[in-house]
């Protein structure tokens, strides 16, 4: 059986963790690093002209030279609509294009393919299943995946979609917080009340737990899914811009290449100024001006600075954590621990509002970046059947579950931070005389009108006998699993029978579109395979040519003269076919034919044949 692995799907940065246990039984979680050795990847997938996929740092290092095709926090479009109010703020920011589906989510288009947001992130998933087969030398077919607490079933929904779309069988969709309040206290033998605070790159949450010797109860959970260090980046791209637009009348913002630039400039920034005051931001011909004289981005940005412009920020951070702690029915100084997850919480001003906002000091003992994955590893790990990891997890659903009714108003069934697995059952029944269907819309959210909340799907109830008004009875039943995905079934009360639905989801891929990315991902997958061994043999070609060059000029009055010219033959041959790059079965054959020839080389010089 296969290990579960522990994958936390980031908006700017992935990690994969590991559970290994000691021959003394003592519990271990490995984060398992890159080919480049790094513990984190970047969560960016390219294409390049030639049609290759680029993931994680490869991709990165070629963002500035290839904008358009580079995409990366795709995770802020997963699950919504092109005319959400997040996505519509992203139009103009973003270097790639961001374009309509038939269903109205979002979706990328790059390399002259749209694709939808979950397509995107299971090659970044994909990345992190080859990290984890990499090391332990074997397929990997299970995951645990992290998502934000706040995260709706659409974008739950996406997530699983996307692991299903890498090959992976996602056995449980965790909450971020969750993940790392389980590496945090799975060891503590003493009842503790904490609060995860979770600033990461595209996402905020915010959640009360309560641990007792490996029972981690969620109180309550709260968050943005559109606050995170992202924004940060943006305001300090938008300073930039503005006064260069002053100073010089050319909008950097309208140049993909440029606004690249800026954006790497200052994530650049504003991790210096985490441990600095003060940072400088040189960036040399970024642009023209009207006499086609170059112009240059040079200029010093302070601590204070880069706290002035994100200070809004910082403070939307605390209105969630208001809420979490009043529906958690506690106070801050009910809480003993604070730990701080995600990268923005290295930002010290981060550290100053937490610790003025809870009363106390934050507790700094974990690993920002890596203890998401390793929750979710422990977590993958205790799914197993002989297991080292006893935990038992009592996760919340983060927004409340209900229908529409009469005059538009949305009824909640199932509210914000009930305990899951949980279910509800509602009876509905006709209208009108002789009525065979019974419309119903399911939402998520708290505002009070339905329109105002997310819809997740629109189904009928179909085939009910004709009879009069109110007299049919159905009961409907609404159940959210321990992943927080949603699921409906019905049954007539009057026959008993399971009665038939028609669900249409308002967003997300459908059965046969899931089949279909598979499918591509599978040839995507072996074109790479070829494309991979073609490097390695080119590479291996290059190598012999060298050596073999190096030799027939050292050697050349010790071997035959008919033997150097085959040889010499050859070498042009191989060349030629890697400088006009040659097919794969080329080269390799002509690879063959040079290395027979300075076996025999070998041979006549050392006198083996």
């Amino acid at each position: 059986m296969s290990k579960v692995i522990g994958i936390d799907l980031g908006t700017t940065n992935s990690c994969v963790a590991i559970v290994e246990t000691s021959p003394t039984g003592k519990v271990d979680v490995k984060i398992i690093p890159n080919a480049e050795g790094a513990r984190t990847t970047p969560s960016i997938v390219a294409f390049t002209g030639s049609g290759e996929r680029l993931v994680g740092q490869p991709a990165k290092r070629q963002a500035v030279t290839n904008a358009t095709n580079t995409v990366y926090a795709v995770k802020r479009l997963i699950g919504r609509k092109v005319k959400s109010e997040e996505v519509r703020r992203q139009l103009d920011r973003s270097p790639y294009k961001i374009i309509e589906a038939p269903n109205g989510d979002a979706w990328v288009s790059v390399g002259g393919k749209d694709m939808s947001p979950p397509e995107v992130s299971a090659m970044v998933l994909t990345r992190m299943k080859e990290i984890a087969e990499s090391y332990l030398g074997e397929p990997v077919t299970e995951a645990v995946v992290t998502v934000p607490a706040y995260f709706d079933d659409a974008q739950r929904q996406a997530t699983r979609d996307a692991g299903k779309i890498a090959g992976l069988d996602v056995r449980r969709i965790i909450n971020e917080p969750t993940a790392a309040a389980i590496a945090y206290g799975l060891d503590k033998k003493t009842t503790e009340r904490i609060a995860v605070y979770d600033l990461g790159g595209g996402t905020f949450d915010i959640s009360i737990l309560e641990i007792q010797e490996g029972v981690f109860s969620v109180k309550a959970t709260n968050g943005d899914t559109y606050l995170g260090g992202e924004d940060f980046d943006l305001r300090i791209v938008d300073a930039i811009a503005e006064v260069f637009q002053k100073e010089n009348n050319v909008d950097l913002k309208k140049d993909r290449m440029a606004l690249q630039r800026l954006k790497e400039a200052a994530e650049k920034a504003k991790h210096e100024l985490s441990s600095s005051l003060e940072t400088e931001l040189n960036l040399p011909f970024i642009a023209t001006n009207a006499k086609g004289e170059p112009l240059h981005v040079q200029r010093t940005m302070t601590r204070a600075e880069l706290e002035l412009l994100t200070t809004e920020l910082i403070e939307r951070s605390l209105e969630p954590c208001r809420k979490c702690l009043s529906d958690a029915g506690v106070n801050p100084s009910d809480i003993q621990s604070v730990v701080l997850v995600g990268g923005m919480t290295r930002m010290p001003a981060v550290q100053k509002a937490v610790k003025e906002f809870f009363g106390r000091e934050p507790n700094k003992g974990v690993n920002p970046d890596e203890v998401v994955a390793a929750g979710a590893a422990l977590q993958g790990s205790a799914l197993g059947e002989e297991s080292p990891v006893e935990m038992l997890l009592l996760d919340v659903t983060p927004l409340s579950l209900g229908v529409e009714t009469g005059g538009g108003v949305f009824t909640v069934l199932i509210p914000r931070n009930t305990t899951i697995p949980t279910e509800r059952n509602e009876v509905f029944t006709t209208s009108v005389d002789n009525q065979n269907f019974v419309p119903i819309h399911i939402l998520q959210g708290e505002r009070p009108m339905a329109a105002d909340n997310r819809s997740l799907a629109r189904f009928e109830l179909t085939g009910i006998p004709p009879a009069p008004r109110g007299v049919p009875k159905i009961s409907v039943t609404f159940r959210i699993d321990a992943n927080g995905v949603v699921s409906i079934d019905a049954k007539d009360l009057g026959s008993g029978r399971s009665q038939q639905m028609n669900i249409t989801p308002t967003s997300g891929l459908s059965k046969d579109e899931i089949d279909r990315i598979v499918t591509e991902g599978e040839r995507h997958q072996a074109a790479d395979a070829v494309r991979k061994e073609l490097a390695e043999v080119r590479n291996q070609a290059e190598t012999l040519l060298y050596t073999t060059e190096a030799a027939l000029e050292g050697y050349q009055d010790l071997v035959d003269g008919e033997m150097i010219e085959r040889t010499k033959d050859s070498c042009k041959r191989l060349r030629e076919l890697i400088e006009q790059q040659g097919d794969l079965t080329s080269i390799r054959s002509q690879y063959q034919d040079l290395e027979a020839l300075t076996f025999k080389i070998a041979e006549s010089l050392y006198g083996t044949g």
